[in-house]
């Protein structure tokens, strides 16, 4: 894949999770207008690919005794499933989106290099929750959160099940029965932003995600109260240190604080709905409950920082929608 086609990169395993993956990631490519790349990185091809499902027992082997392949087979074999694998979901994408550019590749390089690799030449790398092999459980600390935290692009991260309707919500009839069913919206994306870093590339890239979907764009800000500490314009109105039960003050400086970061982005994207919300307690509490009614969440990583940080590893484990980690200066 040359390094000026911009695409989105989404690692397939071979599992339904992989798949629904997939599909999700065809459907920002399409809406973006890019091609969508397939890969399938080393490793043994899933259960799932190869007959037995996730979880299940495997059947048991006829005889300990057997005429065993030649590495030369085996190794024929194990690479015809494995182009097996990128194909059949080449062609189930192809029949569900057939103007989609799809491209496929499949490398004997590890999952993790080889991902981060392709993150390098993408403008999104796209992960399933559940798999196996390379992909698996990333719930829980494997190759997909470590690519979440040290690529060099946006990665999202899609729940197993996910699928188009979850992205939208049926419009309100009301008590008109005989009304012709309106068609569903789009849920909105939720922007997760700290004040203390706004960076361009994480507004940029949620409203460029809100307005290729036409969806609305919800940006949730939180604060708590600070210890002791210096003077600071978004920790008082006044600049002060203020009293500690002086939160009124200190939403107020946030409220207005939040609007002016925002006020450029509304213009350059007139037609994003846009709507702020200033809260206090604890990022992760307030985004979570977001994530519930939302049909994608954008957070923020720091290429400066060691790992994810807080916020961003408990999205990847706990959003009830798809989690974009976004990295910035």
């Amino acid at each position: 894949m040359r390094k000026d086609i911009r695409t989105v990169t989404v690692g397939v395993d071979g599992s339904r999770a992989g798949l629904d993956a997939a599909d999700w990631a065809a459907r920002e490519a399409e809406r973006r207008r890019l091609t969508l790349r397939l890969l399938h990185a080393g490793g043994e091809p899933t259960a799932s690919a190869s007959g037995a499902a996730p979880g299940s027992v495997p059947r048991p082997r006829r005889s300990r005794v057997r005429v065993r392949p030649g590495p030369e087979l085996s190794a024929a074999a194990d690479s015809e499933l494995q182009r097996g694998i990128l194909d059949r979901a080449a062609v189930q994408l192809s029949y569900a989106h057939p103007t989609l550019q799809i491209a496929a590749r499949r490398t004997d390089t590890p999952a993790l290099p080889a991902l981060l690799e392709a993150a390098t030449e993408s403008e999104t790398v796209v992960l399933g929750s559940h798999g196996f092999g390379g992909f698996s459980g990333f719930l829980v600390g494997s190759v997909a959160l470590a690519v979440a935290a040290g690529a060099a692009c946006p990665v999202v991260l899609v729940r197993a099940g996910e699928l188009p309707v979850d992205e939208r919500v049926p419009a309100d009839t009301g008590d008109d029965t005989t009304s012709p069913t309106r068609t569903p919206y789009l849920l909105p994306v939720v922007l997760g932003l700290d004040l203390e870093e706004p960076a361009d590339e994480l507004i940029g890239y949620a409203f460029g995600a809100a307005g290729v979907r036409a969806a609305p764009l919800h940006v949730v800000h939180t604060w708590t109260l600070p210890p002791l500490s210096p003077p600071s314009p978004l920790r008082d109105g006044s600049g002060g240190a203020g009293a500690p039960g002086d939160t009124a003050a200190r939403q107020d400086a946030r409220e207005q604080s939040l609007a002016a970061v925002l006020g450029p982005w509304r213009h350059k994207f007139p037609e994003t709905e846009v709507s702020e919300e200033v809260v206090y307690g604890h990022a992760g509490h307030h985004l979570l409950k977001a994530s519930t009614r939302a049909g994608l969440l954008v957070v923020g990583r720091s290429v400066a920082g060691d790992g994810l940080g807080r916020t961003a590893h408990s999205m990847v484990h706990h959003s009830a929608c798809p989690v974009a980690v976004v990295p910035h200066d």
